[in-house]
């Protein structure tokens, strides 16, 4: 009974997706379920939506307290997420190309 008490209420909904892009997302998630996988990739957008919105207040406190970023911190900050993307963009295309591999191979 301890699990009942932990678990998250859930609510049902009815979504309306573009097609090619729901097609895409069941390709890409190795999930049974397309609730779940929907809801880990929601669980992952909010995140970031609170991790943004954390780094907004933080950089509104330092240009209050210390005046206006300079262009060369937010060139470097692009930078730096310039980087990050790339990351994952590759990322993501060497999980794609294993999993077109093995249904290749199956």
């Amino acid at each position: 009974m301890w699990w009942y008490l932990h678990t998250m209420a859930k609510e049902k909904v009815t979504l309306t997706l573009e097609s090619e892009l729901l097609a895409e997302f069941r390709r890409h998630v190795d999930a049974r379920s397309l609730s779940a996988a929907v809801e880990t990739a929601l669980e992952d957008r909010v995140r970031h939506l609170r991790h943004f919105a954390a780094v907004d207040e933080w950089l509104a406190e330092m240009e209050a307290e210390d005046g206006p970023i300079s262009e060369e911190a937010k060139a470097w900050a692009d930078a730096v997420f310039d980087r990050r993307d790339a990351k994952v963009a590759a990322y993501e295309a060497e999980r794609r190309a294993a999993r077109e591999a093995a249904g290749r191979a199956g």
